[in-house]
């Protein structure tokens, strides 16, 4: 990395102020050429900032963090504007004209993590941290960007390296006056281990949901209230209501916090036999996203006659609401309700049109994704990848614990198992690997 970037750390359009970082061996000479001379060390200076042909483009504050002690373990550098983009724009058309070159997407983070600054682990949670929308979201990147999964990893691979240790002298030193229990002395460690990482693996769903947010879908007939229930807990015209069944035709999402964790609601097309192709591809659409939600909410039209068909999606814990309460009762309220409690479903009936029924539903609500996500300690693993991994590692420790007579196997698997809880904190991952990551990051991070 011989050469040195640069790129706004703050979003683009007017502000009050603008940050842009410089990062690379020509950091220092780019400060010094654009503010006059290089500022001490982690001090801001306020400096009249000039381009190459001495033209004026700001008074700025100028800071200077040397090598090693920077973000991404470069020299590094920072000037703070004035927000205009023209401004911004001046600035960064004199960092080209210097030789400098703008960052690529996480270019920053992925030096810091070539550089030893931080782990690939904890460089996903930087990721996790600039997307934080909720307090929960931003307690578990927290958690993340504090090591809880490195440290994690590296508590279970001293303990491998032990097992594996007791492993390779007996292979390598069969004739030295070694204990003779040599597998019964590492089983329980590796039995011990292989349940906390599956235990750490499971957990990785509740992680993924407090990031990505918990699916809710909202399912039933045409015109049992799904729209209109939908804009009332998002507090917007999120879905157009009508009284034409089948007006939702795709599926509708909208994002909500409550008690700090974001909620994913799904308006979905109404469930009966569709009239036309589009019609059953809105039902086929809705009816996937209720198999992969966490909660499903069944409405039912309570003033309705005819009985309602209960979706075939409905899971033990799931929730019937029944709508239109302000209006008399029909048949279909009834059965459903009975329907329900046959299945273990609990029932509610709200209307939209009551602001008290909304907020006590959001409560409600509120009380299943608390119960669902939150736990003593954020999740420390988060992602596909983490989850992937500790299953290898486990699997491959099931393995090694089946092989303990067989020396040479139950050390070769204790060791694949160590390298799968590697590539967590990227001490051996593929660089395709780090390139799909780093990838996702916003430029100037």
């Amino acid at each position: 990395m011989s050469d040195t970037i640069f790129a706004p750390a703050t979003a683009a359009g007017r502000a009050a102020v603008a940050v842009v970082r410089l990062s690379g061996p020509r950091a220092a000479m780019a400060l010094g050429a654009l503010a006059g001379d290089v500022p001490e060390a982690r001090r801001a200076s306020l400096r009249r900032v000039f381009d190459a042909a001495g033209r004026e483009i700001d008074q700025a504050l100028v800071l200077w963090f040397p090598a090693p002690a920077s973000y991404t373990g470069e020299d590094c550098g920072e000037f703070h504007l004035h927000g205009g983009p023209a401004v911004v724009g001046a600035l960064l058309e004199a960092l080209t004209g210097l030789g400098l070159r703008l960052a690529e997407p996480g270019e920053f983070t992925r030096r810091a993590f070539e550089n030893g600054k931080l782990d690939l682990a904890q460089a996903e949670g930087i990721a996790d941290l600039i997307e934080a929308e909720t307090d929960q979201q931003r307690r578990q990147a927290l958690a993340q960007v504090g090591g809880r999964l490195s440290q994690a990893q590296a508590r279970w691979t001293e303990a491998l390296t032990e097992a594996l240790a007791l492993f390779e002298a007996a292979v390598d030193f069969p004739d030295e006056e070694l204990p003779a229990d040599v597998s019964a002395r590492a089983r329980p460690v590796l039995e011990a281990l292989a349940g906390e990482i599956e235990a750490a693996a499971e957990d990785v769903t509740r992680g993924e949901r407090v990031r990505e947010g918990y699916r809710i879908a909202l399912l039933g007939a045409p015109n049992a209230g799904k729209s209109t229930l939908l804009n009332a807990l998002a507090g917007r015209d999120a879905a157009i209501v009508t009284a034409t069944p089948g007006t939702t035709r795709d599926v509708i999402e909208a994002p909500i916090v409550l008690a700090g964790y974001k909620l994913l609601l799904a308006d979905t097309a109404g469930l009966r036999e569709a009239e036309n192709e589009i019609e059953a591809e809105g039902v086929r659409r809705a009816r996937a996203w209720a198999d992969s939600a966490d909660l499903r909410l069944w409405l039912v039209d309570a003033a309705a006659d005819a009985p309602p068909e209960p979706p075939r999606e409905l899971q033990p814990n799931d929730l019937l609401i029944l709508t239109k309460r302000d209006l008399p009762e029909g048949e279909a309220g009834w059965t459903a309700a009975e329907d329900a409690r046959r299945r273990g479903i609990a029932t509610a009936s709200v209307t939209a049109r009551s602001p008290n029924d909304i907020a006590w539903l959001k409560s409600l609500l509120a009380e299943r994704v608390v119960e669902a996500l939150a736990g003593a300690e954020p999740a420390a693993a988060t992602r596909l990848r983490h989850r992937e991994l500790l299953q290898e590692a486990a699997a491959r420790l099931r393995q090694a614990l089946a092989e303990a007579d067989r020396l040479e196997l139950a050390a070769e698997d204790v060791r694949l198992a160590a390298r799968a809880l590697d590539r967590i904190t990227g001490r051996i991952d593929p660089e395709a690997v780090l390139g799909r990551i780093f990838a996702t990051f916003c430029i100037g991070k």
